[in-house]
């Protein structure tokens, strides 16, 4: 229910007897307007449209791979959002052959806005009268430093909006990372090797590039949520800058040298890159086969094994894709109740950036060594330089997020300063670990961000 109301910064206390502890009644939840919602289906309709208007331009031209390959991304991205959105909203199970149908002819993302809409505005007429149905939602809440619990009446209209909310958010991270990331690294590519940036084209990365921004982005507000679900989290405008420029640099520099990696080696960069992501793609499985753990059951009442499968596998599939183009802010744990690994593993986050700069360093001398030039007056060393840096500021606003600006930092045990003193004292020799004092680890324990 994130993102749906809006609390005062100091609600008034009305205490509730509780065996463990006091609930503080919350006030009156508000509706806000579904500004996600709109932004989401704009940038839907808008890549959609300016990658069916390039497959006609490809076509005249009679450029039949570079047509298969972006109706291909267009077309396996958007039934993957249909599915997405009849999965959240249960269709399968009610009677709405309108939405089945705009479902089928991969507009079902117009028809929700539109439903989004109507709800919005009916909420908006009946505003100030009571709900005859409600239901309590309780969430933990830092006020001042101190930890809270509040409570809301929560009506069934608020909640089926905030339904389209999340749908919509999960339907942008299916957009983002199973097509708009293929989709803008092969535009790319197309337009390195012919050297002309068409309009069609440009519009098409343009709403590629936004849509991968805006996924990412809510890749980490989601990630926060799903960890401290039962905390309520703002984000500030300075919190999302901070993410929003992270997530930027990060995408657009992997993107821009595995394109060049992939335009110097050509055919001989494929075994390179699908190993990568088959990788990605099967550590989370080799973990659960290691772990001897049973298959989670409890993703969905009706759904049967081979469901249940089938679910897990998209999952892995999106984790794999978001993985390979960017940190997922997550670490998929198939063997937990919940999916994922809800501890702040600063190991894994480590790792990963730690391997995607040695990848890209890689990548970057191979273009530089091997590779053409492949803009006039502009020599491959700066380009190789520049990508580098630029995917080093990025971590540098990853670190800064997590030092300063997450919203429940004072609940991390370690932060980013701890771990990285951690880890250079492991590297010092033994004896002069023993002989310093206080030790690495008494520090970590006792740092609270």
């Amino acid at each position: 229910m994130d993102r749906v109301y809006e609390i005062p910064e100091e609600p008034t206390v009305d205490p509730i007897s509780s065996l463990e502890e006091d609930v503080i009644r919350g006030a009156n939840p508000r509706f806000t307007f579904p500004f996600g919602i709109l932004f989401s289906t704009f940038l839907y309709c808008g890549e959609a449209a300016s990658a069916l208007y390039t497959v006609r331009i490809y076509r005249k031209k009679s450029e039949t791979y570079w047509m298969t390959y972006t109706l291909s991304f267009f077309m396996s991205s958007s039934i993957m959002v249909q599915l997405t959105l009849i999965f959240v909203h249960r269709d399968l199970a009610t009677d709405k052959p309108l939405s089945l149908f705009m479902h089928l002819i991969l507009l079902g993302p117009v028809i929700r806005c539109l439903e989004a809409m109507i709800k919005y505005l009916t909420l908006w007429k009946k505003e100030g009268q009571e709900e005859p149905y409600v239901s309590l939602t309780r969430k933990k809440m830092l006020i001042n430093g101190e930890e809270v619990l509040i409570e809301w009446e929560v009506g069934h209209s608020i909640r089926t909006l905030a339904m389209h909310r999340n749908a919509y958010k999960r339907m942008s991270q299916i957009q983002a990372f199973l097509g708009s990331v293929p989709q803008l690294t092969y535009q790319l590519y197309v337009t390195l090797i012919s050297a002309e940036v068409p309009l069609g084209r440009a519009v098409l990365m343009v709403f590629s590039l936004i849509s991968v921004t805006y996924g990412a982005t809510l890749c980490n507000m989601l990630a926060i949520q799903i960890k401290y679900d039962e905390y309520k989290i703002r984000l500030g405008p300075l919190e999302v800058l901070c993410i929003t420029i992270w997530r930027t640099l990060e995408i657009t520099s992997r993107l821009v040298i595995l394109v060049l990696f992939s335009a110097t080696l050509k055919l001989k960069a494929v075994p390179f890159l699908l190993l990568n992501f088959l990788i990605i793609l099967f550590e989370p499985w080799v973990k659960f086969w290691r772990s001897g753990a049973q298959m989670p059951n409890n993703i969905e009442k009706n759904f049967s094994r081979v469901g249940t499968l089938v679910v897990l596998i998209s999952i892995t599939v999106l984790y794999a894709g978001i993985n390979f183009s960017c940190w997922s802010a997550l670490q998929l744990k198939l063997a937990d109740r919940d999916l994922v690994d809800k501890g702040q593993n600063w190991g894994h986050m480590g790792l990963h950036y730690s391997i995607r700069l040695v990848e890209n360093v890689i990548m970057v001398l191979v273009f530089k060594f091997f590779g053409v030039k492949v803009l006039l007056d502009y020599c491959p060393s700066l380009i190789a330089l520049q990508l580098i840096i630029a995917y080093l500021i990025s971590i540098g606003f990853m670190l800064l997020f997590f030092q300063y600006l997450h919203p429940l930092r004072s609940l991390f045990t370690h932060n980013v300063v701890d771990y990285l003193h951690c880890v250079c004292c492991h590297r010092h020799p033994r004896g002069r670990i023993e002989n310093s004092e206080p030790s690495c680890d008494a520090e970590a324990r006792q740092s609270i961000v």
